[in-house]
């Protein structure tokens, strides 16, 4: 299996897999509206790949047969001041 790697120019760290290069048929008009234009990132073999960065690539898979895409957002980010608070035990109560 094959797909193309799009990134977006509106949000960052954000990624869209699809089955064929610039074949944007199956992938929401709500969706491309709020990614932008995307530019293309790679052309990349699933098949001979064991993972990807992010993105479980079993889940990849099916959701590219499902649906004929898959959007990968970013990590949410961590908030040091509450992890801190959680490791010395700190409350307000």
């Amino acid at each position: 299996m094959i797909c193309a790697v799009y990134k977006s120019r509106l949000k960052a760290e954000c990624y869209l897999f699809i089955e064929k290069r610039n074949d944007f048929e199956r992938v929401p008009e709500a969706l491309m509206a709020m990614f932008g234009v995307p530019e293309l990132v790679m052309i990349l073999p699933l098949d001979k790949r064991q993972h990807l960065g992010i993105a479980d690539i079993n889940k990849v898979k099916v959701e590219l047969e499902e649906k004929g895409y898959y959007l990968q957002l970013p990590p949410p980010p961590v908030n040091l001041l509450e992890e801190y608070k959680k490791e010395i035990g700190y409350s307000r109560d």
